[in-house]
């Protein structure tokens, strides 16, 4: 991602290209690559830094006492990461951050960007608001993802998920961020029985699918 296509992102929204140089530069900022399953930041790993996505994605997973995997979120390009981490010191991230796919990533030490400099310059400013507004956020979208796994069912879950993801994209087609075992993941549930699931759904004319790609059909409404 080039300097003057920051302003695209969430975080650097309404700072002019020129300006958002001249943060970069004031909050010594380092980039990195990652190949694909690359692990970012470990679990327990107090860090000082948000990343922030310049091309690529990447999931946050937890892994559990048995050696199964739960995915708790996923950010893509433009997005951030392990703010809210870096915001209290000594505090290690919950889960592993891995590379969802070949990723580069801007790291940003927050207490820097949490502290203005002298001229306590307006970006600065709206820098540290566009922040503000992405963590509450993130908040909504941890209440829709307990939203999601609230139902017994598998399909219910399915249901939730696909609804939401229709109704962000504004279409009721639409591509979800996930691969099977990754959305099984995220979801709560067993793969090979979600994968059943998603056979049903198709049979009973609740969806139609190719790989992460869904169509979500009228009749799911009714379900």
């Amino acid at each position: 991602m080039e300097k003057q296509a920051l302003q695209d992102t969430t975080l650097f929204r309404g700072i002019s290209p020129e300006d958002a140089e001249t943060l970069l530069s004031c909050l010594d900022v380092r980039t990195k690559k990652y190949e694909k399953d690359e692990v970012i930041l470990r679990a327990g790993e107090p860090v000082r830094e948000l990343g922030l996505i310049l091309s690529g994605s990447v999931n946050v997973v937890a892994s559990f006492y048995r050696g199964s995997e739960s995915i708790f979120g996923h950010f893509g390009r433009g997005e951030i990461f392990a703010e809210n981490y870096a915001a209290v010191p000594g505090r290690g991230v919950i889960g592993d951050v891995v590379a969802a796919e070949d990723s580069e990533i801007m790291f940003i030490d927050v207490n820097r960007l949490l502290k203005t400099c002298e001229n306590g310059c307006e970006f600065h400013q709206r820098l540290i608001r566009n922040l503000l507004t992405i963590s509450a956020q993130k908040n909504l979208s941890l209440s829709t993802r307990m939203m999601h796994i609230a139902p017994k069912s598998i399909r219910e879950r399915l249901l939730s998920y696909l609804s939401e993801q229709a109704m962000e994209k504004g279409s009721r087609r639409f591509r979800i961020p996930f691969d099977r075992q990754q959305l099984a993941s995220y979801l709560g549930v067993d793969r090979s029985a979600m994968s059943h699931e998603l056979s049903k759904m198709k049979r009973d004319g609740l969806i139609n699918y190719h790989k992460s790609d869904f169509i979500l059909n009228e009749s799911a409404k009714r379900n």
